[in-house]
Formats: structure tokens, C-alpha cells, sequence
């Protein structure tokens, strides 16, 4: 009579959800702070745009049963649970230009932008 013996199969570490720079965990203190006191920021895509999903943010009083609560730099962002496959290892920054400022995303995910940068594909 043989047995079988399963061994545990070592499982890989995911990334995290999102990271945040200095910069934009700065920023969002900063919002948080200010005018936003309170409200916790969320994360979600749409499907929006010549590629398809673009980056969707607005603010939440509290986390929703279907957000996933991301703490980074003592700071919580919610991501909606629909985008956490989307986002999976993004950097959220932010960057100040000379004619424009706003919150950043570096997306291993994405497979390709749109011309003008508004949307996004995986």
C-alpha cells in the first residue's frame, strides 16, 4: 500500500495594493488637514476614455463594505474592491507642473495609455 504525502506548496508574497510617495502622502495631509477633515479618500476606475478605465477619486466619510482600507506613511486610502485587481503594486504620487498640479499613478498593470493620457488599459 503506497501513501501520498501533499507538502505545503510555498506561496509568493503579493505586492501591495498601492504605495504612496512623500509627495503624495504630503498632499494628502495636507487635504486631509484642510477642507477634506474627516473624509477619507477613495480610489476606483471607470471605464472612461479612447483605452477604456481611467482613475476615478472622491471622498468618503467612512470606508464602504466593499473598499479596501490601504494604510501607507500612517495615511488610509480606500480602494474600491471592483479596481483592487487593476491596482494591484500601484504608486500613487503627486507632481507639480508648471501649469498643472494633481495626484499621479504608476501602474505596473497598465499595457497602454491613450494619447492624451486620460485613460488606461490592462
Amino acid at each position: 500500500m503506497s501513501t501520498t504525502t501533499t507538502v505545503p506548496r510555498k506561496t509568493r508574497a503579493l505586492p501591495p495594493l498601492m504605495t504612496l510617495t512623500d509627495a503624495a502622502a504630503d498632499r494628502l495631509r495636507a487635504l486631509y488637514a484642510k477642507g477634506e477633515q474627516g473624509k477619507l479618500l477613495r480610489i476606483g476606475v471607470k471605464t472612461k476614455g479612447c483605452s477604456g478605465l481611467s482613475y476615478d477619486m472622491s471622498w468618503a466619510d467612512e470606508p464602504a463594505p466593499t473598499d479596501e482600507v490601504v494604510t501607507d506613511k500612517d495615511l488610509t486610502v480606500l480602494v474600491d474592491r471592483k479596481a483592487s485587481l487593476f491596482l494591484i503594486g500601484t504608486v500613487m504620487d503627486y507632481e507639480v507642473k508648471a501649469l498643472a498640479s494633481g495626484f499621479t499613478f504608476t501602474n505596473p498593470n497598465e499595457k497602454g495609455r491613450c494619447g492624451c493620457g486620460e485613460s488606461f488599459h490592462v
